[in-house]
């Protein structure tokens, strides 16, 4: 009996701190609710063109590798872009 007791007590507070946590997610805001996030495009763009024109450079002076590293910075940039701006003509179509 003695060992029943402290396990039912540890089980019910674990249960209650459970459930707390619980209710406190069911209650939170979705982050997308919340606000929305602004980002710019052409800003993002000109990163690109920067990168991009960084790589030819070092190609130029013979540093491969890190004319790689600024091409792939590049191309990550460029793959944000267009998911944004298929995001955003994707938002207005309903299901």
């Amino acid at each position: 009996m003695r060992r029943r007791i402290p396990a039912l007590v540890l089980t019910a507070v674990l249960a209650g701190g459970g459930f707390a946590t619980v209710a406190q997610v069911a209650t939170a805001q979705p982050a997308a609710a919340a606000g929305s996030i602004k980002v710019n495009i052409n800003q993002l763009r000109q990163q690109v063109s920067d990168l991009r024109q960084k790589a030819a450079t070092l190609d130029h002076y013979g540093m491969y590798a890190e004319a790689a590293k600024a091409r792939a910075e590049a191309n990550a940039i460029q793959r944000r872009i267009d998911q944004l701006e298929k995001s955003e003509r994707e938002s207005g179509r309903r299901f």
